[in-house]
């Protein structure tokens, strides 16, 4: 792996880990407010808050994507 491909993995890793915590904080500060507006939230959910998460989703399975091809390409490409 090139240098400037090890350079751009580790940006990339370093924007995904910065994009998890600052969504984290948010879904914790959202979690604080409470509005009149909104409709009630449902059971299921208030019990599994970051599971049903959708962008916990997202990261979980694009990160699992990205490792699968890491490790595909480390495999396939790899000389003994």
């Amino acid at each position: 792996m090139g240098t400037y491909m090890s350079m751009l993995l580790i940006l990339g890793a370093g924007v995904v880990v910065i994009s998890l915590f600052y969504t984290w904080s948010i879904a914790k500060e959202q979690k604080k407010r409470t509005s009149n507006l909104d409709s009630s939230i449902p059971a299921e959910v208030k019990e599994h808050a970051y599971i049903r998460n959708p962008v916990f989703l997202t990261y979980i399975i694009v990160i699992s994507i990205a490792l699968l091809f890491i490790v595909y390409f480390a495999v396939t490409t790899a000389r003994y």
